[in-house]
């Protein structure tokens, strides 16, 4: 009896032994982009859509994205509460935003990363802010994080 329940528990154990999983390693790479590829009017969006994010802290006014600008998680996470709650915590903190600077556009196989250095207008402000674009041209993400002078391949949570 000990050994049919010693057998029984072998066999489950093989049974769920955990399965590798392939992965195309392409999709995990990121790499920089030269500043003569980068697309200029990809560039601009990026740029324009973070700004109007970080400027809601500054005007308490957020002009709601749209379906020709950002994914539709994008548009539904993007609410005027949520930066409310955000903006107030950022203002205490950093002070008035000033603008973006573009430190570096890195390029995975499903997206492009716009990573801006955000100017804020206390000294102790060091943010960063991070603009996913995807392949239909749509702002997928806009990530807010502290910034750090090397960029972190770690980009999603």
């Amino acid at each position: 009896m000990k050994k049919a329940g010693l057998i029984i528990c072998l066999l489950l154990l093989i049974g769920c032994k955990s399965k590798t999983v392939s992965r195309d390693t392409d999709d995990l790479k990121i790499k920089k982009i030269a500043v003569s590829d980068i697309n200029s009017n990809q560039q601009k969006k990026a740029y324009e859509l973070g700004k109007r994010v970080l400027e809601t802290c500054n005007t308490s006014k957020f002009k709601p994205f749209n379906e020709t600008e950002v994914t539709k998680s994008v548009m539904e996470n993007t609410t005027e509460e949520r930066l409310t709650k955000t903006c107030t915590r950022f203002r205490q903190y950093y002070g008035s935003f000033i603008d973006l600077k573009l430190d570096g556009v890195y390029k995975t196989k499903q997206e492009v990363i716009y990573r801006y250095h955000a100017l804020y207008s206390k000294k102790v402000a060091n943010k960063e802010l991070r603009v996913f674009v995807d392949e239909n041209n749509l702002i997928s993400a806009i990530k807010s994080m502290d910034w750090d002078e090397k960029f972190d391949a770690k980009i999603t949570e």
